[in-house]
């Protein structure tokens, strides 16, 4: 897991001349930023600690030769001054190339971190290279990892049908998944369970995509269409997906029979079509679609 690397960088005092963080999903830049940000001394962070966007139209837009400036200054405390450039994404190319000419000769006295959204193509990569580069993303089989080491840095455990449970009822969203985890550090237990966490989780709702799943493996329709209603005043459509997604990978993970295959490869197909289209078109319409073509696959295997 990239993620560990990072973790690893913190550990041991963000060694690096400067850092590229890259990650598709904008929670990760802001959990690394936390991190580093909380190594600052929190008297000195409104002097040694500042963040620049890149971003069109943001309020702290400014030209790259101001910010290098920044870089170079000497800061007012002890230590080194963390500068944040977030949405590196968007560096022109004549400025990626002064940054490059920048860490050619980095100044002793600060700590450059760039955040990337999306993968860093091979230009940025060979401008700065002198920069730790650092992938965050977190696979969808590396995050209950991640939740159990979120949940030790706040001094609980969660068991393994807890974490299970989480992300099979949240879905992969990291940060709902970090919201819930805060509010299990108000149970006052030093282990978590799945009982400790159901009722948190699910608030007052009857049902939830492990119900869901079960309907459509038996089949049932009615069943199926009633859990969904419920849950559609509740969940955001994607949300939904990445749910069903994770159930779904966990229903078909160590059987390999070429049946138990070709039927993951329709049914990962089915959801990868329903994802594209809530993308492009928005609305509860294709999650509605995604049940009934998976009703027909369940009714095909019997």
């Amino acid at each position: 897991m990239s993620y560990r690397n990072f973790l690893e960088e913190i550990k041991k005092g963000t060694p690096a001349a400067g850092y590229l963080l890259s990650a598709s999903d904008p929670f990760l830049h802001s959990e690394a930023v936390s991190l580093i940000r909380e190594r600052v001394p929190e008297g000195e962070r409104e002097f040694n600690f500042q963040s620049f966007d890149l971003a069109a139209g943001k309020a702290s837009e400014v030209p790259l030769d101001q910010i290098l400036d920044v870089l170079n200054t000497v800061p007012f405390f002890p230590g080194r001054k963390v500068v944040v450039i977030e949405n590196a994404q968007k560096l022109l190319k004549k400025d990626l190339k002064k940054l490059g000419q920048y860490f050619l000769r980095p100044s002793e006295s600060s700590l450059p971190v760039l955040l990337h959204l999306g993968t860093v193509k091979k230009e940025m990569k060979e401008a700065l290279t002198g920069v730790k580069q650092i992938p965050l993303d977190i696979s969808e089989k590396e995050i209950p990892a991640w939740l159990n080491a979120r949940a030790r840095s706040r001094g609980i455990e969660l068991s393994a049908d807890a974490a299970d449970y989480l992300v099979g009822t949240i879905g992969p969203d990291l940060g709902l998944l970090s919201s819930e985890l805060d509010k299990f550090t108000l149970l006052g237990k030093a282990k978590v369970e799945r009982d400790d966490i159901a009722e948190i989780v699910e608030g007052r709702r009857t049902y939830n995509a492990f119900a869901l799943v079960d309907a459509i493996r038996a089949q049932d329709t009615e069943k199926t269409l009633r859990i969904y209603r419920v849950l559609r005043e509740t969940e955001e459509p994607y949300s939904l997906l990445g749910a069903l997604n994770w159930q779904y990978a966990r229903h078909f993970e160590g059987k390999d029979s070429p049946a138990e295959r070709r039927r993951l490869w329709r049914v990962f197909g089915l959801l990868n079509g329903a994802d594209a289209d809530i993308k492009s078109s928005g609305g509860s319409y294709p999650v509605e679609l995604l049940l009934v073509k998976l009703l027909r696959l369940s009714k095909e295997r019997a």
